[in-house]
């Protein structure tokens, strides 16, 4: 996949904490950058799945749980075995 070359700006406690990170995980900052950017946005992806199946069940007979309501149920389940 090719690369872009882009300039950004940080706050410096955030640029000190991502080159302690990069250099402890023996990756280039730029790397690490990338990394996290993927990450931020599978998360947002995640969030975004997750209210279009609320807003899809919010309609939904109050027997069926939401998917907000199994998720919570399922928290509970699993908490205590981490």
């Amino acid at each position: 996949m090719p690369n872009v070359k882009t300039a950004i700006s940080i706050e410096k406690p955030i640029f000190e904490k991502m080159d302690i990170l990069a250099k402890n995980l023996k990756v280039s900052r730029s790397r690490l950058f990338s990394m996290a950017a993927k990450e931020f946005i599978e998360r947002h992806n995640n969030l975004e799945l997750l209210q279009l199946l609320n807003d899809a069940y919010e309609d939904a007979p109050e027997s069926e749980p939401t998917v907000t309501q199994m998720r919570s149920r399922h928290y509970k389940l699993v908490k205590d075995q981490w």
